[in-house]
């Protein structure tokens, strides 16, 4: 079949495609005669039939790889229109224009050929759903993947063995440059750059953390190298170096570089392939350990450190992180326990772990590992650290008596040294701009004065060189007068005086908490504790730097009986937790005189504590019992819509009967039917008002109350009216008598 014959009226009632894709943004700009080819596929289709109207050309792809790793737009779009049927010929330079891999090959000729799509290329037209032209398309899509293959073999082949011999040009972080030789590597040409990464390390071996370096540096005010162009030139090294504030990561990445150690190292991390939630192929970088790395050339170059000083700060840095179980503790921090990730548990083999109580913050030490007993968990072991810390520290004090005036003739030199290194850095950075300034005011004067444009801005550019200058030069005028630059000899005198009386030093206010534990641990590796609570001591294993093992027993103080609240309070605390709150249960213990174990007020809180330990259940309000219910007094008053003064004084009479759980409690009054209908609107035929009743009995008002208390005579209260208040029922002749004198009065 020709391939005139393939080509039906069908095909030409549809649309043409034209897909150009170049691999890379290199290619679009270098390869622009393939590009251009690719273009020309246009007049193509418009000869095979299509007029200009129909053809389609999809470009978005340029400069995205056809692996299947990245996601191509307009790929997606050509197989949409081929998979609807809109398409009648799609035409690509060649197969590996269209797709590097089989998958998206594979998928686009099954489209085709279940839509009757042609496809074609620079070799001629084919049609998928045929077989001979199938097995065509097949073999040339199994062509470009193996091509997409050969090429990066040959690629990363060689960049591999270019690397193994270390001449392979990378990125070199700040500090180096390329040379001119295969695989030289130089420092870098500008000296301050050079001693600001010395400074780096020499920080670190006396910090030891990356932490402190960074806070050095930021307290000094000292600025940091960066690298605006990492990749490869040596000849503008100079102009690509800015001096910005240093951040953590910064002084964390030249501690853990081992180019710094004069080491030459490829294959760090690899790229690989996952499917994500929404089953897209995507691709992630993953570091590989330090046993897979592709290439380590040792002293392959001149470092700032050696490979064995890199290695023991890699250690170092590690041990600074957070511990895990049976691994020494962390970097030294604040608090005052003297053994602060040193101490080891003497059961298990854990690093004791510190905890601060008491208003004094008391240190103690723990076993994070627990041990079920009893149904709970319990500590392995903890011990109060304040008694354990003075037991150490006159063993520490002998073993650095001796080496003690050596040991401030080394701190006497290390001040003057890092104050010296302090003033460089600023010597340097006035330096720095001096010759910034300097530049600038050669550009200035260079340029034409009629070229104001350009002169404003080289004007502008040297007063802002100028201002950073003076700003140095005033900065390293202050630091010079606030810093001398040595030593004097009274100073050293000084130094040398508190060096041989060590005990001294240790426990002056000047020395903090974290200076006594960089020096113990300079002579101290590990303190083995092992608690014997039957024979009441602790036997302590000192393992000094060196392997000498030091044993040391210390006597604990007898265990004190636990401190518990009486049982007469637990118990009424029992009772009335059925009834109250914990605010009204706090109240009446208060008011009868209770404390607390520790002789403290009841609170709330401290109710709930207790009820909490001892498993007491909290107050919940009860359904209403067939008796009626129990309520407070001012519940009653707002239930009968009477004042509480009222209930108290009904109370206070004995009208009503009141219940309290204990004396001091609040009382409660029990609503029923007979009380609800003792309070009403309006007075029933034959109440009267007490001072009524007392003219009609005879007697005295409180004689009239005995006889209601007694159930002689009846009473009620009434709400509303101008009879508001209690009514007394009087025997009926004398209530119609009243009635009588009420009727003649009127």
């Amino acid at each position: 079949m020709t391939e005139a014959t393939k080509i039906t009226a069908l095909h030409l009632r549809r649309c043409a495609f034209v897909y150009v894709r170049q691999s890379s943004a290199a290619q679009v700009t270098h390869n622009r005669e393939s590009t251009a080819r690719q273009y020309q596929l246009v007049e193509r289709a418009v000869a095979l039939g299509w007029s200009h109207d129909q053809v389609n050309l999809i470009d978005e792809d340029l400069g995205i790889s056809g692996s299947g790793l990245a996601e191509r737009s307009g790929f997606a779009h050509m197989t949409a229109e081929v998979a609807l049927g809109h398409a009648g010929i799609v035409l690509a330079l060649e197969p590996s224009r269209l797709a590097r891999n089989n998958a998206d090959w594979y998928r686009l000729l099954d489209l085709c050929s279940v839509t009757d799509t042609l496809i074609g290329d620079a070799d001629g037209l084919y049609h998928p759903g045929l077989f001979n032209d199938r097995l065509v398309l097949g073999l040339k899509g199994t062509m470009s993947e193996a091509e997409l293959h050969v090429l990066r073999a040959r690629l990363n082949g060689g960049i591999r063995n270019k690397a193994a011999r270390g001449e392979l040009r990378r990125g070199l972080p700040v500090g180096f440059i390329w040379g001119d030789g295969d695989g030289e590597v130089r420092f870098h040409p500008d000296q301050s750059v050079v001693d600001t990464i010395r400074a780096v390390f020499e920080r670190f071996a006396e910090m030891g953390s990356a932490r402190r370096v960074w806070l050095h540096f930021r307290a000094e005010g000292l600025r940091f190298p960066s690298q605006r162009f990492p990749s490869l030139a040596a000849k503008n090294a100079l102009e690509g170096i800015g001096w910005v504030t240093p951040t953590y990561t910064k002084i964390h990445q030249v501690l853990t570089s081992p180019v710094y150690a004069g080491a030459y190292v490829y294959g760090k991390s690899r790229h690989e392939r996952f499917v994500d939630a929404d089953g897209k192929v995507r691709t992630r970088v993953r570091r590989l350990p330090r046993s897979e790395w592709s290439v380590l050339i040792r002293e392959h170059h001149e470092g700032f450190i050696d490979w064995n000083t890199f290695e023991a700060n890699q250690m170092r840095l590690g041990s600074n992180t957070r511990p895990r179980p049976h691994e020494p503790a962390g970097v030294v921090r604040e608090g005052t326990a003297l053994l602060q990730g040193i101490a080891t548990c003497g059961r298990c083999g854990r690093g004791l772990r510190v905890a601060y109580s008491g208003r004094t913050s008391s240190p103690s030490y723990f076993c994070p590992g627990k041990d079920i007993v009893n149904g709970r968990g319990e500590f392995c072991l903890r011990i109060g650290g304040r008694q354990i810390d003075e037991t150490v520290v006159p063993e520490l004090l002998a073993v650095l008596s001796p080496g003690a005036l050596e040991a401030s003739l080394d701190v006497a030199d290390r001040l003057s040294a890092d104050r010296e290194t302090a003033l460089a850095h600023w010597r340097q950075q006035v330096e720095r701009t001096r010759y910034e300034a300097q530049r600038a005011e050669r550009r200035y004067r260079a340029v034409d004065p009629e070229n104001r444009l350009v002169a404003r801005g080289l004007e502008a550019e040297w007063e802002k060189s100028l201002r950073a200058l003076a700003d140095a030069e005033a900065e390293l005028a202050r630091r010079e007068r606030a810093t001398p630059n040595v030593i004097s000899e009274a100073q050293r005198q000084a130094i040398l005086a508190l060096g041989i009386d060590v005990e001294r030093v240790w426990s002056a206010t000047t020395t903090t908490d974290r200076d006594r534990k960089e020096l113990l641990r300079t002579v101290l590796e590990e303190v083995i504790i092992a608690v014997e609570r039957e024979e009441g001591r602790a036997h302590l294993a000192l393992r000094w730097r060196g392997g000498l093992i030091t044993d040391v027993d210390v006597s604990l103080p007898p265990k004190q009986a636990p401190v518990r609240t009486e049982e007469e309070t637990i118990d009424l605390m029992r009772r009335m937790a059925l009834h109250y709150p914990d605010a009204i249960i706090a109240g009446i213990l208060n008011r009868q005189g209770r404390r607390t174990a520790t002789g403290l007020r009841f609170t709330a809180n401290r109710v709930s504590s207790l009820r909490t330990h001892w498993g007491i259940p909290r107050h919940e309000r009860r359904p209403a019992e067939p008796s009626g219910e129990l309520v407070s007094m001012y519940e009653a008053a707002q239930i009968l819509d009477v004042a509480p003064s009222t209930l108290f004084r009904w109370l206070n009479d004995g009208f009503i009967a009141g219940e309290q759980l204990t004396p001091g409690a609040p009382w409660r009054i029990r609503m029923t039917d007979d009380l609800r209908a003792r309070f009403v609107e309006e007075p029933p035929p034959g109440f009267v008002p007490m001072v009524d009743a007392m003219r009609l009995l005879g007697v005295s008002r409180q004689t009239v109350l005995h006889r209601v208390k007694c159930g002689e005579l009846q009473a009620v209260h009434v709400r509303r009216g101008r009879r508001k208040g209690l009514t007394v029922k009087v025997p009926a002749p004398l209530a119609g008598l009243f009635d009588a004198e009420e009727s003649a009065r009127g």
